[in-house]
């Protein structure tokens, strides 16, 4: 895994999916009632308990919903290492990517109210929505946003959060992301869709934000009052999980604005087990809560019906993945940031789902639980879904951790990359000695980039971002580790023409400036 995707993780594999835990499940006809289930819990919380430990996650929060109640919850750990404060039912955490299946439902209220259409062009209602492709641009439609199956790179351009640019840059920076898949044909996860969507879905309603919208519409109306979408909010509420990162050990890190908050609608929710159960109160009743219809069955099942597959059972839908089983569908979607990981799904037919919150940097021990779970409830064969998503999630750090560009002194010709240098979405970058080391101060946001040459390839740096000012919480979060790698380009003389991003996920290049 190149550099960038280490600063990543959460949202490549949590706002992104872990996919390894899950295997194909075989359904029974018929739902369990809730006495099955309750006797499914004393192993699950076994279960929990190994998971912890497997993982190295500090806490967990668990709820399990039946037949539209809540009949289990129950908190597990600490919200914070080397703490003692303990995680309970009501300890708000990150939500990560689940937070697009209320982005969905956001869209399936619009188009109940006639305020949009499922196929109106996104470029209708958004006129800087725009790609590199004019035809895919042209037909990119409001259903698109959330399907993931733009033919993009996977996770374009989430770095941009982390250097501090705002969202109409991210959604401008898709008019330069390549077309790397074939539009509606491949699934390719994005998050920066999901932020055009939510200020179609603001403006149509009449709200600032899309979080005030869905406020509006669903959190107040579900009583959703412990839910919450800002750094501050979280921190404000006493009873909070601290997010961690894994080392040898989980390291607390900070709340920051960047990820997953500067992502709004993909994934910036703050949430806990009654919240999120209520939530899934309203999945299973089809668009009722209650008394109350908030959206309409027909609008809702467009969200939960497949949109672009990724094997043969496993397929995204909008919003939520769909898992395909001999008697029935596993509705769902996990989620992350860099110190959290969550799963939130649940059985339609069966009348059952299940929401669980860690605070640690990756979604593989949500997964597995989950997955024990629906094993269990629909009478699947047993599978040790904790030890095989474990090794997974040790597979998976340890490519990272290998994949690190090894670096070395400066080349001796340093001097000869000082300049300053151009991207048509980015603005200007200077480039210059300080104290001896390379540095790059992005101008439009100050984010001051300290560049270390490849050992093995003297044109390769590897990107950390220098921890001062807003950036120093942001960099608290990864540590030491890098946040991308650039390589500078020369001419057929050797001259510096510029300097482009290696990553896939910031495909940005700059071009060096003639000096006046």
């Amino acid at each position: 895994m190149p550099a960038l995707p280490c600063i990543l993780r959460g949202a490549m594999l949590a706002t992104g999916l872990c996919l390894a835990a899950l295997v194909p499940l075989r359904a029974q006809a018929a739902g369990p009632d809730a006495a099955a289930i309750e006797k499914l819990i004393p192993e699950l919380e076994k279960q929990v308990v190994a998971g912890m430990q497997a993982f190295s996650v500090p806490g967990v929060a668990i709820g399990i919903v039946h037949d539209d109640k809540l009949i289990y919850t129950k908190g597990f750990g600490v919200r914070r290492a080397g703490e003692a404060a303990p995680v309970t039912a009501e300890t708000i955490f990150q939500v990560g990517s689940t937070t697009k299946a209320f982005f969905a439902t956001t869209l399936a209220q619009a188009v109940d109210a006639g305020k949009l259409k499922w196929s109106d062009p996104v470029a209708d209602h958004l006129p800087e929505f725009q790609l590199a492709d004019p035809w895919v641009s042209r037909d990119f439609r409001v259903l698109d946003l959330a399907a993931q199956r733009s033919g993009l790179t996977a996770y374009v351009n989430d770095g941009l959060t982390f250097l501090g640019f705002d969202k109409a840059t991210l959604i401008r920076s898709l008019r330069s992301a390549p077309q790397t898949a074939i539009f509606r044909s491949e699934f390719r996860y994005l998050n920066i869709t999901h932020l055009a969507g939510g200020e179609i879905v603001a403006a149509v309603n009449g709200e600032r934000s899309w979080f005030a919208s869905l406020k509006r519409t669903l959190l107040d109306p579900l009583g959703m009052a412990s839910t919450s979408a800002t750094p501050e909010a979280i921190e404000a509420t006493e009873n909070h999980a601290t997010g961690h990162r894994l080392e040898d050990k989980p390291v607390p890190i900070p709340f920051h604005a960047a990820f997953p908050y500067a992502m709004g609608p993909a994934g910036a929710l703050n949430s806990n087990v009654p919240d999120m159960a209520r939530w899934l109160r309203l999945q299973l009743g089809r668009g009722q809560f209650g008394e109350k219809v908030l959206v309409s069955e027909a609008n809702l099942d467009v969200t939960w019906t497949p949109r672009v597959a990724l094997g043969e059972r496993l397929s995204y839908a909008v919003g939520w993945c769909v898992l395909a089983t001999p008697h029935g569908r596993v509705i769902w979607h996990n989620g992350g940031t860099n110190g959290f990981g969550a799963h939130v799904g649940f059985l339609p037919y069966a009348k059952t789902g299940i929401v669980i919150l860690t605070n640690i940097d990756a979604p593989g021990l949500a997964d597995s639980l989950a997955q024990w779970f629906y094993d269990r409830v629909l009478d699947n064969p047993a599978v040790d879904n904790v030890a095989l998503g474990a090794a997974v999630d040790r597979k998976q750090r340890e490519q990272a951790r290998q994949e690190v560009l090894a670096t070395g002194p400066l080349p001796s010709d340093a001097k000869a990359l000082e300049g300053s240098y151009a991207s048509s979405i980015l603005g200007t970058a200077t480039v210059s000695l300080n104290g001896g080391r390379l540095q790059a101060v992005l101008e439009r946001t100050e984010a001051r980039l300290l560049l270390d040459a490849g050992r093995d390839d003297p044109s390769l740096f590897a990107v950390r971002i220098a921890p001062e000012g807003v950036y120093a919480p942001i960099v608290a979060t990864t540590g030491d580790s890098p946040v991308a790698t650039i390589r500078f380009e020369r001419d057929a003389v050797g001259r510096v023409t510029g300097f482009r991003f290696l990553d896939p996920t910031l495909p940005h290049s700059f071009t060096r400036q003639e000096a006046e």
